[in-house]
């Protein structure tokens, strides 16, 4: 693994910049203490261990400490059990899962912004706890499958982020959830979520991953549905319509919202969709004029 300095990442005077001045800030306002300043620093180191949490949970107590305190929030996550190789399950076809649980029908579409379906689109699907597989949506832009009803699920609390969470009194608990990606060469990534209606943690998420538009109730299956899938009537259904957008539909307002948000007024590059100050540059040029790489320069005024 490269050094984590400023010639292997290349914003990192950007990150820097803004952690150093509020850090300080952070200190004043909390009134921070030497001794709380000490307990803070140790556990951090705490958490830097790897073999700070369960012996049987090989995933990174700093990812969990992201997790807890929202940041993974602004990037909707796969999941701690996510994994690329799930077996490839063909359309509409039951996906592995434990038979003694409580069996759930889902009928999904994928479409494009002109409610256009949008065909073979590889579906990563991950339900808690048990239950993953890749499916792929049809010519309608349909995806469906039989899986079986996710429920609440507690995360690792046996390390220092499970002992910070008992000092906050929050608890440990996710909410039912079933975790989605979409990918498709040409389409911009969709990670997301669905959580179950109703669940005792909806409100209160451990991980801060609930949003109100991914809330979804289940329904019943109906006799039409029923002949039409060849699935018991009376079955749990869960129905969602998912939208993708472009690569390049996704490009230009997320670099323009960067640039204007982070850096008004200021020479900066994209690395990446990334704003990097430019001290180099003297170019400036209109943002509507620009391209979609992944490295370009831009002058960009807030209006």
């Amino acid at each position: 693994m490269a050094d984590l300095t400023t010639d292997s990442i290349p914003n990192a005077v950007a990150i820097s910049t803004p952690l150093i001045t509020h850090a300080p800030d952070f200190a004043r306002e909390t009134r921070l203490s030497t001794e709380e300043w000490k307990a803070g620093l140790g556990f951090l180191v705490q958490v830097s261990h790897p073999l700070t949490r369960d012996a049987t949970n090989t995933a990174q107590e700093s990812i969990l400490l992201s997790d807890v305190l929202g940041l993974s929030l602004l990037g909707s996550v796969l999941g701690p059990f996510h994994t690329h190789d799930a077996p490839e399950v063909p359309h509409g076809d039951p996906i592995p899962s434990d038979d003694k649980e409580q069996p759930l029908f889902y009928l999904c579409t994928v479409k494009d912004c002109q409610e256009d379906p949008i065909e073979s689109v590889k579906h990563s699907d991950r339900l808690e706890p048990a239950g993953r597989a890749i499916l792929s949506t049809n010519s309608d832009g349909k995806l469906q499958s039989k899986v079986i009803i996710p429920v609440s699920y507690p995360i690792p609390s046996g390390g220092p982020v499970g002992k910070l969470l008992t000092r906050l009194h929050r608890h440990y608990w996710r909410p039912a959830h079933m975790h989605f990606l979409f990918v498709k060469d040409g389409w911009y990534d969709l990670i997301t979520a669905l959580c179950i209606d109703p669940d005792p943690y909806l409100t209160s998420d451990a991980v801060f991953g609930v949003k109100s538009s991914l809330i979804v109730k289940l329904q019943k299956i109906s006799e039409e549905l029923a002949n039409h899938y060849n699935i018991p009537q009376g079955m749990e259904l869960l129905t969602y319509d998912f939208v993708l957008i472009t690569s390049d539909e996704s490009a230009r307002p997320r670099d323009k919202k960067a640039l204007g948000n982070i850096f008004p007024c200021r020479e900066c590059a994209l690395v990446n969709h990334l704003p990097v100050p430019d001290l180099n540059s003297t170019k400036r040029e209109n943002l509507d004029s620009q391209n979609t790489s992944n490295t370009v320069i831009y002058g960009f005024q807030e209006p």
